[in-house]
C-alpha cells in the first residue's frame, strides 16, 4: 500500500498514520518530524528549515525533496505524512514512482475546521527530553506540567501557539490545498472526516481503505 495523508496540520495525520503503522506495517515517512530531528541535532538543514517553521512558514522544496525520495528508495508500501505540500512537490513525487514501477493507492484527505485545528494544537504540551506528547484536554499528562516518563518540564513548540497555527493554515490554504483538486482528477482522493477522537477517525480510515 502507498499512501499520501493529506490535510492541513494539527488535523490527526500523524496519529492515523502511526496507527495504520502498527497494524499494517508499512513505514511512515512524515517529513515534519524528519525536519524536527534536523532541528534538533542542529544539523544545516535543521537550522535553515528552522528560520521557516517559527515563523509558521512553509519548509522550500529544496529542504525537503531529496531527504524524502531518499527514505522512498528501497520501500514497497509507504505512507507519506506532510508531502507532498504543493504541486511541485506531487509531480516530483510522481516521476519518481513512475521511474521505479510504482504508483499511489489512495490519499486520503483529511477534512476539520480551522478553529478546532487551533484548538487541538494550541493546547499540545512536547517533552523536550524524550519526545512525548500530551495534550491538555485529549490526553494530559498525569504529571501535570511535567513529563510522566521522564520528569521533563513540558513545553508549547514555538509552531504551536494560536498565531503561529493561524499563519500555518493560511500558508496551507493557498499552497497546499490545491493538491486536493490534483489527486481528485487522478481519482486517488478519498476524503476523510476528522472530527471525533482518534479511534473514530481510524474506523472512517479503515472503511475507506477497504481493509
Amino acid at each position: 500500500m502507498r499512501l499520501i495523508l493529506l490535510g492541513p496540520p494539527g488535523i490527526g495525520k500523524g496519529t492515523q498514520a502511526q496507527r495504520l503503522q502498527q497494524q499494517f506495517g508499512w513505514t511512515v515517512i512524515a517529513t515534519g518530524d524528519l525536519l524536527r530531528e534536523a532541528m534538533a541535532n542542529r544539523t544545516p538543514l535543521g537550522e535553515q528549515a528552522r528560520t521557516y517553521i517559527t515563523r509558521g512558514e512553509l519548509v522550500p522544496d529544496e529542504l525537503v525533496n531529496q531527504i524524502v525520495m531518499e527514505r522512498l528508495q528501497s520501500l514497497e508500501s509507504f505512507i507519506l505524512d506532510g508531502y507532498p505540500r504543493n504541486l511541485s512537490q506531487a509531480q516530483v513525487l510522481e516521476a519518481f514512482l513512475q521511474q521505479h514501477g510504482q504508483s499511489l493507492d489512495a490519499v486520503l484527505a483529511f477534512e476539520l475546521d480551522d478553529e478546532a485545528i487551533v484548538a487541538r494544537l494550541s493546547g499540545r504540551r512536547i517533552c523536550p527530553q524524550c519526545g512525548a506528547i500530551y495534550h491538555i484536554v485529549a490526553n494530559p499528562s498525569r504529571a501535570g506540567e511535567r513529563c510522566e516518563r521522564c520528569g521533563a518540564t513540558l513545553i508549547i513548540r514555538e509552531d504551536d501557539q494560536p498565531d503561529t497555527i493561524r499563519r500555518r493554515l493560511a500558508v496551507y490554504r493557498q499552497q497546499t490545498a490545491p493538491l486536493i483538486d490534483y489527486y481528485q482528477q487522478r481519482g486517488l482522493l478519498i476524503p476523510i472526516d476528522a472530527s471525533g477522537d482518534p479511534e473514530t477517525v481510524y474506523q472512517r480510515v479503515v472503511h475507506a481503505l477497504s481493509l
